[in-house]
């Protein structure tokens, strides 16, 4: 068994073991202000749980209109949260179209954590690989897994970082999932800001698009605690601003200057 490389940021870039992965492996971007539903943002108005997450069993949820049958196929899917896009690609077999977005976020003890948002049957992807999303963006359509079945959104929540889409080397349980519903409930409005934060990308073995370098087999995705200080862009100083120091300054001398002859012009 290979044992597990660990996954540190270093200047922007990921260093695995001695090689170097490119700057893209991790994208900056800002936390989740907070989580809605995928559907009928932001309380899936029009849409209820066809079939809902149990561990061991179904892993997330599917979302169906309320119209029935196929009369939701191509409503718009839209992103959680603010997030990159660590999966854009057609599985096939009885996924078909996928995309994952990886979200940042500060939970209630402050800390930075991180979490994957699952969209799966998509009949339309309308992201691709590392883009930066919003909340409320849609990023596909909902579909059938080309008549698979009838149209819905299969939607999960993950803890685990490296899962993707090769659910079945991992548990099947609430240490890699959660109980999507629930977590949304739970962080509906988060504190954010500004400030750009460094999120782990290209995680996945061997998936779609990313993940071919065999460095990554194994890889333990544990983010380093220096180097992942926020970016925030400073305001460079007005050229009016400056001036206006400047006059200030002047005017606080020349005031000055005028008190001490005043005191000269009334001494004896």
């Amino acid at each position: 068994m290979v044992p597990p490389i660990p996954f540190l940021v270093c200047c922007g870039l990921l260093w695995i073991g001695s090689g170097v992965l490119s700057a893209k492996d991790v994208v900056r971007h800002v936390l989740a202000d907070g989580f809605d539903f995928p559907v009928g943002i932001p309380d899936a108005k029009g849409y209820y749980k066809y079939r809902g997450y149990t561990p061991n069993g179904h892993l997330g949820e599917d979302w169906n209109g309320v119209g029935g049958g196929d009369t939701d196929l191509g409503d718009p899917i839209y992103s959680v949260a603010h997030g990159v896009v660590v999966f854009s690609d057609d599985v096939r077999k009885g996924w078909g179209n996928c995309i994952i977005v990886r979200h940042a976020y500060r939970d209630a003890d402050g800390k930075i954590r991180y979490v994957d948002s699952q969209y799966g049957h998509l009949l339309k992807r309308h992201v691709k690989l590392h883009d930066r999303v919003k909340r409320g963006q849609q990023i596909g359509t909902m579909g059938s897994n080309r008549g698979m079945y009838a149209a819905h959104l299969h939607f999960e929540m993950r803890k685990e970082l490296r899962l993707g889409m090769n659910r079945s080397a991992w548990p099947r349980d609430n240490t890699c999932y959660y109980h999507p519903t629930n977590f949304i409930n739970a962080n509906r409005k988060l504190r954010s800001s500004s400030k750009q934060y460094p999120i782990p990308v290209n995680t996945f073995h061997g998936q779609g698009q990313l993940g071919k370098d065999p460095r990554l087999k194994g890889l333990e995705v544990t983010v380093a605690t220096s180097g992942l200080e926020p970016l925030e862009e400073k305001k460079p100083k007005e050229k009016n601003s400056i001036l206006r120091g400047i006059l200030s300054k002047l005017r606080s001398q020349d005031a000055k200057e005028d008190s001490e002859a005043r005191k000269d012009s009334e001494e004896p």
